[in-house]
């Protein structure tokens, strides 16, 4: 089950650290918003820790996926895509959380589209501290056919920035993951485990229920409601092996409102029924669900309601 804060290893895992070589780090998943980043976290956990869609800038927060291996435990620090084209203080925020995450890693994971080097992945790349140890994940490869095609992209991010390797894979084929744990692998400092062998993420329970209904908006709805709506989970009840969720959609506009909810609230049952489903199979117990939708205007600029979101 996933938990707020870091436990004591369990014997598994000091029984590793103790032995000589096993490493332990922070490691950074940065990159332009929508290379495919949350998605590659999840495949490396084996579990859905952060939320995705087809929708760019579909991760807020900064999230932490934990691998452990019997040589070594990653802590994936997955982060929101750099933005630079709207300005608010909610992407103020996430671009701080950004800059944060990189100053706080023993190693970065740069995630970039196989096939184009963007000007946006650039502003990423001029980012990363100098000193910064970062391998590039050349993602999505299993849209290239050709992977000799990819060897000027790779000579292009060569000539950006000296990276430890330059590793293509395929997060949703789940390819190449292992060259990329033994490369990251690589610049990881010896030490011991920092959490427990079964554990996946340093999220709550509590905070996985609001992001899993943040991604059925994302998923379900258009362009414009994603972005102006944000969940605030106002009680979390676990009764026996019954979950009791408690959520609420803020949304900037009445019409907003409108869409989410769905003639007759049919929208609404939807997302609330489908994001049911994950927690779970994630929590793995029985989930009881009720979510409102409110109308607050003005909150992605307004301070106290990005704090009480989680910003």
């Amino acid at each position: 089950m996933p938990q707020r804060s870091p436990i004591p290893a369990t014997a598994a895992v000091a029984e590793r650290a103790a032995a000589a070589g096993f490493r332990c780090g922070r490691v950074a998943i940065v990159g332009r918003p929508n290379v495919g980043k949350s998605t590659l976290l999840n495949r490396l956990v084996g579990q859905k820790v952060s939320i995705t869609s087809k929708k760019a800038q579909t991760t807020r927060h900064r999230v932490a996926g934990i691998v452990t291996t019997g040589d070594a435990q990653f802590v994936f620090v997955d982060t929101p895509g750099f933005q630079t084209k709207h300005r608010s203080r909610l992407n103020e925020r996430m671009n701080r959380t950004v800059t944060q995450s990189l100053a706080d890693v023993d190693a970065t994971v740069l995630v970039v589209e196989a096939g184009r080097v963007t000007e946006a992945d650039r502003a990423v790349i001029r980012l990363l501290p100098p000193d910064a140890r970062v391998v590039a994940a050349l993602n999505k490869v299993d849209r290239n056919r050709d992977r000799d095609a990819l060897l000027p992209q790779m000579a292009e991010l060569a000539a950006l920035r000296p990276f430890a390797a330059i590793v293509p894979v395929s997060a949703e084929k789940e390819r190449g993951l292992d060259s990329l744990l033994a490369e990251v692998r690589a610049l990881l400092p010896e030490g011991d485990a920092m959490f427990g062998d079964d554990e996946i993420t340093d999220r709550d329970e509590r905070f996985l229920a609001a992001e899993f209904i943040r991604e059925k908006i994302f998923r379900l709805l258009g362009e414009e409601v994603p972005y102006a709506s944000s969940v605030a989970v106002d009680r979390f009840e676990h009764e026996g092996p019954v979950r009791r969720i408690h959520a609420t959609i803020y949304v900037d506009r009445d019409n907003q409102r409108a869409i989410l909810v769905g003639a007759g609230g049919a929208r609404m049952k939807e997302i609330a029924s489908t994001a049911r489903a994950d927690m779970e199979r994630l929590f793995g117990g029985p989930v009881f669900l009720e979510v409102w939708v409110r109308v607050r205007h003005g909150w992605a600029d307004d301070d106290a309601m990005l704090t009480r979101f989680g910003y």
